[in-house]
């Protein structure tokens, strides 16, 4: 879209409010931490001092509300040692103006290079560059220097022991990405009820994946109903698929589609109730006749074929995440396979080191980033030392708290900062000066509880909006800053002054160093046809080879599948904003694309709901036990046509990297070649020869639908519009 266009939906976006307020009792334990650690400073310091243990609190506190599932104490810990460190580092430089502004740039640069860990480590490691710009100014030597690094150490440490001994839903962010993840999923059999092939959206699956991943301290203190809950939940999804398909499963109309239905809806309901239940921690309360209807006819003969066997293992599958549910004793399916790790805090090192060579590359939109923070924090800081004003701070503390990675974030928070911080400078300066009207110039108590009100109304406003959020945490500082000064109104003017120059100084450089999103779509596209080609590749394959390593196949590349569509969905949610034009794929294209991927993605759950069981399992693409027993007979050149379908998926892939035609007919004319050696598909027979044939046929049409959508106005391709 054209820049104009482009920069008014991004400042729409900052300026629009949520009707959304974090925790009021999380915000209130935030607030305190920070009147614990301010009060005590003022106390027995300096006002300096409470502006020092002020900022830590309130940083580490910020930190506590990021998006993370590392236990909250840890993260405050983290923060304040960054936060101390950055401060003293910074003091050390400050008599020297050119060796601070480049040590501000590296500072800045290595916070940005963060972002690489995850946004919740972005978010604390850009926090200390604003440490580091306002505590240094407060200190005159060394000694000074320490006791204000200690003291912000001493604020992250009082939130981090609040955290411990003040808890607020214990595991609560872990009970809810579950319980969301069993609700979407009672969502999915609701729509599967009237659309066989509703869509389903993978995203609360992922975000319970990561929410199920633990350190080993975290597994031992688990409760028992949060482990292993999310692999079975997640297998009852190829089963709803196959039953509700009437290519492999109920027929479209008649009896047949009536049980599928009322099986779909008593599913559902199952499904409120144990997210209700993993949610509270309450017992499942299924209505008897929900019980009921699952039971009447499960055996009978209404449902036939591959239908019967994908209903008789989701009553199969509720029945046991039921059971477990009211009986927690011990790990489910979990302690059989194991917790998903997370490394403990000894164990990151490696890990961080790994993903920063990973984006350690000039084409990742990390490293770019960091160059770009690094850059403008450094030219904001010479440009407010060069000014004749004081607190010239401002500048590159309001750039580097404004940058993100992309475009749309960037410029919404950047008009969204200013205008918060121009209105919380106003507000705030018009209260203080009420104040000295109403009686003498408040004293530093009372700007402390000031800022501390403010502070719990920026930890309550986290959701509801930055603009919000940033007028309280403009309002916080100001309060500070008046503590044992004079000159507010001037003071305040100077702030939003250098405030609109940090923020132009953002918004101009992601202009001239840009990372757009758009021009990374046909890698994106292409690394989602290549997992795709996995994941159909290893369910066909699993056929050829049963066993329990070809199965965890199978998973791993579903996992990958899903990772990809996501970062596809991302970059193609950012690149709608860019005011930048793609010469490559057109809209169309990509959108013709992304559903034909779906449509290889729905047969090949249909696939792997086909699985037969190992030794002896409950039902198709039941969980495979180790101990083996006489298995399911292999299906002959299975692993020979998933090899094909890899082949070509990844062929194609390239293609579309390297903006040429695809051609994915080698496919077809295997599939023919290998169906002709198998039995005549039948519509009522569970052999998996019978099914894997079928099935395998609707994966070679979903790949001529990204065929002919990647070749769909090839000729005539002028560039025109953005992609979206």
């Amino acid at each position: 879209m054209p820049w104009i266009t482009a920069l008014k939906h991004t400042a729409r976006s900052g300026f629009t409010l949520q009707r959304a307020y974090n925790e009021p009792l999380r915000a209130l334990r935030g607030a305190v931490g920070a009147g614990i650690s301010a009060f005590g400073a003022l106390l027995v310091g300096t006002p300096q001092l409470a502006v020092s243990a002020a900022v830590g609190a309130f940083i580490a506190g910020v930190a506590t509300f990021q998006r993370s599932y590392r236990p909250r104490p840890l993260l405050a810990l983290a923060a304040a040692v960054g936060l101390s460190l950055s401060t003293f580092v910074g003091y050390l430089a400050s008599p020297w103006a050119p060796l601070f502004v480049l040590v501000l740039g590296v500072w800045a640069f290595m916070g940005g290079l963060a972002w690489s860990l995850g946004p919740a480590a972005g978010v604390v490691a850009t926090n200390t560059v604003p440490a580091m710009l306002i505590v240094v100014a407060l200190t005159e030597n060394i000694p000074q220097a320490l006791r204000h690094a200690g003291v912000i150490a001493v604020g992250g440490l009082v939130q981090a022991l609040l955290v411990v001994v003040w808890p607020i839903r214990r595991w609560g962010a872990q009970r809810d990405a579950l319980a969301d993840a069993y609700a979407s999923m009672a969502d999915y059999a609701r729509r599967l009820r009237h659309d066989p092939f509703a869509a389903f959206d993978p995203d609360p699956l992922m975000t319970a994946r990561n929410a199920a991943t633990v350190t080993r301290r975290q597994a031992r203190n688990r409760p028992p109903e949060l482990g292993g809950r999310r692999r079975t939940m997640e297998r009852m999804r190829p089963a709803m698929a196959a039953l509700a398909d009437p290519r492999v499963g109920a027929a479209e109309e008649g009896p047949e589609r009536d049980r599928a239905r009322e099986i779909l809806g008593a599913a559902a309901e199952v499904l409120d109730a144990m997210a209700h239940s993993i949610r509270t921690g309450d017992p499942v309360g299924v209505p008897e006749r929900t019980y009921r209807s699952l039971a009447v006819r499960s055996t009978g003969p209404v449902l036939t074929g591959a239908a019967r066997q994908s209903a008789l293992l989701l009553i199969g599958l509720l029945a046991d995440t039921a059971d477990s549910l009211e009986s927690p004793g011990g790990d489910g399916d979990g302690s059989a396979l194991g917790n998903l790790s997370r490394p403990s805090v000894h164990e990151l090192l490696p890990v961080a080191a790994h993903a920063v060579r990973r984006n350690w590359r000039w084409s990742s939109p990390v490293l770019r980033h960091a160059v770009r923070v690094g850059v403008v924090a450094a030219v904001g800081e010479t440009i407010g030392m060069l000014l004749p004003f004081g607190h010239g701070y401002w500048a590159p503390l309001t750039a580097v708290m404004v940058m993100r990675p992309d475009f749309s974030q960037t410029y919404s928070r950047g008009v969204a900062r200013i205008a918060g911080t121009a209105l919380g400078v106003v507000l705030a300066s018009l209260v203080l000066a009420g104040l000295e009207t109403w009686s003498a110039a408040p004293n530093d108590y009372v700007l402390t509880a000031l800022a501390v009100v403010a502070i719990g109304g920026a930890y309550l406003t986290i959701l509801t909006g930055y603009a919000v959020m940033s007028a309280c945490i403009a309002a916080y500082v100001v309060f500070l800053l008046a503590m044992g000064s004079t000159g507010l109104v001037s003071t305040a003017e100077e702030r939003v002054g250098q405030t609109l120059l940090g923020g132009a100084l953002a918004l101009i450089a992601y202009a001239v160093f840009p990372t757009w999103q758009t021009v990374r779509l046909p890698d994106r596209l292409a690394a989602y046809i290549e997992a795709g080609g996995r994941y159909a590749a290893a369910a066909v394959a699993a056929f050829g080879a049963p066993s329990a390593d070809s199965y965890r196949a199978v998973r791993e590349a579903l996992l990958d599948h899903r990772q990809a569509r996501a970062e596809l969905l991302t970059a193609t949610a950012q690149a709608a904003d860019e005011p930048v034009r793609h010469r490559g794929l057109r809209n169309s294209q990509i959108s013709g694309a992304r559903s034909a991927m779906a449509g290889l993605g729905r047969t090949a759950l249909l696939l792997e709901a086909h699985l037969p069981p190992l030794g002896g399992g409950s039902g198709a693409g039941s969980e495979p036990s180790a101990s083996g027993g006489t298995g399911p007979e292999p299906v002959p050149g299975a692993e020979r046509f998933a090899a094909v379908l890899q082949e070509e998926t990844a062929r194609a892939a390239q293609a579309v990297r390297l903006d040429q035609p695809i051609d994915l007919t080698p496919v077809r004319l295997h599939y023919q070649a290998w169906a002709a050696e198998l039995p005549d598909p039948d519509e009522e027979s569970t052999d998996p020869r019978h099914l894997v044939v079928r099935d395998a046929g609707y994966l070679v049409a979903a790949l001529e639908g990204l065929q002919q959508a990647l070749r769909e106005g090839d000729a005539d391709r002028t560039g025109s519009g953005s992609v979206n």
